[in-house]
This record gives C-alpha cells, structure tokens and sequence, in this order.
C-alpha cells in the first residue's frame, strides 16, 4: 500500500521526487517559504475534504522539512 502521506508514488520521477526538484530550484529561503505556504494550503482546507488525518499529517510533513532548513 503506498505512504501518500510520506511518499506519494505520484510524486516522483525517476530516482527524482518533487520536493527535492523543488528544494534545488527555491534554494533554502525558498524551500522554506514554500513549506511554510504549504502547510498552510493542509490545515486550511483540512475540514473540507473529508480524510482530516491525513491532510493533518501532511501539513506535519511539510513543517518537518521546514525545519530541516533551520
């Protein structure tokens, strides 16, 4: 069963996946910006697609990389 929290099949490319393209293409400030507004995006709509946990769980994932440019 894919992890479409931590690793979404339809994320990656190859031996590319999308945050690391995104990461080298933002730079660090722009990464973390870009986590930032993400996580967001998650919380914000979390109670209006009906699956909660796992937009919770992402929001979580994306401000987890956000401090790993700290």
């Amino acid at each position: 069963m894919a992890d479409m929290v931590n690793s979404p099949p339809h994320y990656n490319n190859g031996d590319i996946e999308a945050i690391e393209a995104i990461r080298a293409a933002l730079g660090s400030e722009g990464f973390k910006a870009y986590c930032r507004g993400t996580a967001t995006k998650y919380l914000w709509r979390m109670p209006h697609k009906g699956n909660e946990g796992q937009d919770a769980q992402k929001a979580i994932w994306y401000l987890n990389r956000y401090l790993d440019e700290l």
